[in-house]
């Protein structure tokens, strides 16, 4: 692809603890997905019942995942049959630049049945137009970024193998990330291009918090199954319909089953992830295991300042 080579020779590129990322579309893709980036921007064509669930990465995308399949297949998903007892919730929903579109350039999603069910890192602005022109339904989940930027780090370093030599000492990958180099970053421009979608489509996008729904995963069930197109009826709630969805899906049981313990997810001969690495702590707060307070302090503002009158804040404490 002489265009896609001469893209790489011209566009601004970064090491970030291993991952080389390049500054394309207005944000730092990885090198990995530039080509199917770019292949799933020109090349996809959304339905209106399309479920497009984004975010950026290690913000709760596995949870997501399995939360949004367990409530439109929740007939077999509350059945000692459900399919996330033997299936990693990535492998049940599929990543669009991470998986479809990494192999081929324009892939048959004929087959998926509908309504079907996507993932993707992209900033709400990099989505292919066809998204943006549907009637389809888009959930974004973001986090902490103090969480997630430790999160991010830990699953690079699980799945590196003898390429941890190629992490960079967390001061000075907290240093680009401070200055908004990350994968699919700057972080405060993706959270607020989804937030601001949100704000101007209520019908087609809404924003959660990773923390809010640890504080309260039920309503937030209910709440995404009506956005859905899929109410849970009184007699589901009654039968305990979403308290069962919501243990199903909980990173505790999640992370037991053997499937998400053992294994790879092979993407390409060149992209593979550990399973257990989608399932470290998902705690609030482990930053502070590894990050001080000057730096997040020095974050926080960075954040108020970038997110402005936006309305969109963080609790980094």
């Amino acid at each position: 692809m002489d265009e896609f080579q001469g893209l790489l020779q011209t566009i601004p590129k970064v090491n970030w603890d291993g991952l080389l990322l390049y500054y394309y579309n207005n944000f730092w893709c990885p090198g990995e997905v530039l080509k199917s980036t770019i292949f799933f921007q020109r090349n996809f064509k959304a339905k209106d019942s399309d479920i497009i669930l984004a975010s950026i990465p290690k913000s709760g995308t596995t949870w997501l995942k399995s939360l949004s399949f367990s409530i439109i297949n929740r007939k077999k998903c509350t059945t000692p049959e459900s399919p996330l007892l033997i299936t990693n919730p990535h492998d049940l929903v599929s990543c669009m630049e991470y998986d479809l579109f990494l192999n081929s350039e324009n892939p048959d999603l004929e087959a998926f049945s509908c309504p079907r069910i996507f993932s993707t890192h992209l900033p709400y602005h990099a989505l292919p137009q066809s998204i943006l022109n549907t009637k389809c339904r888009i959930i974004y989940i973001c986090r902490n970024p103090l969480d997630q930027f430790i999160s991010l780090r830990h699953f690079l370093l699980e799945n590196s193998g003898e390429d941890q030599q190629k992490a960079l000492p967390i001061d000075e990958a907290f240093e680009l990330f401070c200055k908004g180099i990350y994968p699919f970053g700057p972080v405060w421009d993706h959270a607020e291009g989804y937030w601001n979608a949100s704000l101007n489509d209520v019908q087609k996008v809404v924003f959660l918090k990773y923390e809010d729904l640890k504080i309260d995963a039920t309503s937030h069930v209910k709440m995404l199954a009506e956005f859905l197109g899929f109410p849970f009826s009184p007699e589901e709630d009654e039968n305990g319909v979403v308290k069962e969805i919501v243990k199903l899906c909980s990173l505790e049981n999640l992370k037991n089953m053997e499937v998400n313990k053992n294994g790879l997810l092979v993407l390409s001969p060149t992209i593979k992830f550990k399973a257990r690495s989608f399932f470290r702590k998902g705690e609030v707060g482990d930053w502070k295991n590894f990050l001080n307070n000057s730096m997040a302090e020095r974050y926080k503002k960075i954040m108020e300042e970038k997110l402005g009158k936006s309305g969109l804040a963080f609790e980094l404490f």
